[in-house]
């Protein structure tokens, strides 16, 4: 089901006024709130029984929007960021500027970043123009959800916003540890998902 240019625009609304909406991405279905407002992070966080002490993701909907809101990324990371978004890929960055704390759990120390790569259908999500606090619309350690019927009753029913993209490709994104990238080009996968470390590392050589 494909999205439209209002749903896109109802979806801002519905984060900037502290709501908490049901959203697909490019891998599986999501929760997403504002990540500065503690009130929404903390609703988000009961309908997915997630413990607030768990990193989540930021997730920009455009790659020059990331890069503009992360002014502190060294050189060599920024170059990285460019390669591998937008993308199923989950970025951990250092923060030393300690952005969007209540995403990141105790000490704020790292940032998980994402960029999707919207698909056609989805493509509308592009114009959203601000960052939103990202998880997968899941009861915490259940399955990810493929399609909005995957998405547990309890999360449907109480989000602000549900938006139905149809069928998603179902595996969650590849979260890949960059924090010493800027220092020495290390880099490590810390859960497989949607992009081969093959991949990352053929783009990252």
């Amino acid at each position: 089901m494909a999205l439209t240019p209002a749903d896109a625009e109802t979806f801002s609304r519905c984060i900037a006024v502290g709501g908490v909406a049901v959203f697909p991405a490019d891998t599986v279905y999501g929760l997403a709130c504002e990540p500065d407002n503690k009130e929404a992070v903390q609703r988000l966080y009961r309908l997915k029984r997630r413990r607030l002490d768990k990193p989540a993701a930021v997730m920009f909907f455009a790659l020059d929007l990331a890069l503009a809101a992360l002014p502190e990324l060294g050189p060599r990371t920024a170059g990285a960021l460019e390669a591998l978004l937008p993308g199923a890929l989950t970025l951990l960055l250092e923060n030393p500027a300690r952005r969007y704390p209540l995403a990141c759990g105790v000490g704020a120390a790292a940032l998980g970043l994402r960029v999707p790569d919207w698909p056609d259908d989805l493509a509308p999500l592009r114009d959203v123009s601000w960052p939103v606090l990202q998880s997968s619309a899941n009861v915490a350690g259940d399955a990810d959800a493929r399609r909005l019927a995957d998405v547990p009753e309890s999360i449907r029913i109480s989000a602000d916003l549900v938006l139905d993209g149809g069928a998603l490709p179902g595996t969650p994104s590849t979260v890949v540890d960059l924090r010493r990238y800027e220092r020495d080009g290390a880099w490590a996968v810390v859960r497989q998902g949607a992009v081969p470390a093959a991949q990352i590392a053929s783009t990252l050589a």
